[in-house]
């Protein structure tokens, strides 16, 4: 079958390691089933793996991709849980140790077809389009917890989205929108803040800029360069989620922001099966619909990955069968 996986992983030119060709056909261990792709969104995820980030180079090849909608082997349109806990774990699903995601202990999305945890299956949300149920379960799950879980925001109080363009920061802005929350974002650039604008920011800002009052949370999944910028932007009793840190992962911490603020810095990534369920829930019942800059063919897989690593992109690119 074709696939898109990591022939090896190469920190220097990640590209490289990239290789689209035949692989041998999914086969589904007990408990799990094949899925015949329909819609296999690309995360930054995906790139890191091919530098080597979370996937080391002795278990390469690996089918890469961890996003997923497709057709089961009774027809059903579904779309995938991306965690795959470890054999016999039967708590909460991040509070295991071991746990992954496809494409980095198991064969990821990016292929015909795809072995996966029975469990893990949901039904595709009413009003979506497979291709866009494909962008739901790495970014969309993680701006989920983040301000439900992490955050606990209430409607009428005030978040903001640091890096407006990615796709969690993109998600976090039209699900806060959605959710009564004012939303607030930044980006380095005009076009980086008329497109938060366009997707539901009430108000944008500049990298950096000081803000007309304090927000009840920060989204950040910049890190580095962000870091200090949001503590500042914080109120009293506010609380800092942090995903990510596209921007680096070493930050000075200003302590006096935190004591002195009663701030709270919370880490959050992902989220369990049921906040999944919630989330796809909610998307069926506000009518979200998530953003699609383009769609590739999976022959033209490498097209896609060239394309996320150039950066110039708005919502979601995906690889269709």
């Amino acid at each position: 079958m074709l696939a898109a996986y990591a022939r090896t992983v190469d920190p220097a030119d990640p590209l490289d390691a990239l290789e689209v060709g035949d692989v041998e056909s999914a086969t589904a261990p007990p408990g799990w089933v094949t899925i015949t792709m329909r819609a296999a969104s690309l995360n930054r995820h995906d790139l890191w793996s091919l530098a080597g980030v979370g996937l080391p180079a002795d278990r390469t090849p690996m089918i890469l991709g961890c996003d997923l909608a497709g057709v089961d082997e009774n027809g059903r349109e579904v779309v995938v849980y991306p965690v795959i806990a470890s054999d016999g774990w039967t708590g909460p699903e991040l509070d295991d140790p071991a746990l992954s995601m496809l494409s980095e202990r198991h064969p990821g999305t990016f292929a015909e077809q795809v072995a996966v945890p029975t469990h893990n299956l949901l039904p595709v949300p009413d009003g979506l389009t497979l291709v866009e149920a494909s962008t739901l379960p790495t970014a969309w799950l993680t701006a989920y917890r983040m301000i439900f879980t992490a955050a606990q925001v209430r409607a009428g109080q005030t978040i903001l989205v640091q890096g407006a363009t990615g796709g969690v920061s993109t998600a976090a802005i039209m699900l806060g929108r959605a959710a009564g929350l004012r939303v607030w974002a930044t980006s380095r650039s005009d076009e980086g803040r008329q497109w938060a604008r366009d997707i539901g920011a009430h108000e944008t800002f500049e990298s950096g800029a000081r803000l007309p009052e304090r927000v009840d949370a920060v989204l950040d999944t910049v890190g580095q360069s962000t870091w200090d910028h949001s503590l500042k932007c914080l109120r009293r009793h506010g609380v800092m989620v942090v995903s990510g840190g596209t921007s680096g992962y070493q930050a000075q911490t200003n302590v006096a922001r935190v004591f002195a603020g009663y701030a709270r810095i919370q880490g959050s990534t992902l989220g369990t099966r049921q906040e999944f369920a919630d989330l796809l829930q909610f998307v069926t019942s506000t009518g979200i619909k998530p953003p699609v800059h383009r769609t590739y063919p999976l022959a033209e897989a490498r097209a896609a990955f060239t394309a996320l690593a150039g950066g110039d992109v708005r919502g979601k690119l995906v690889i269709t069968s």
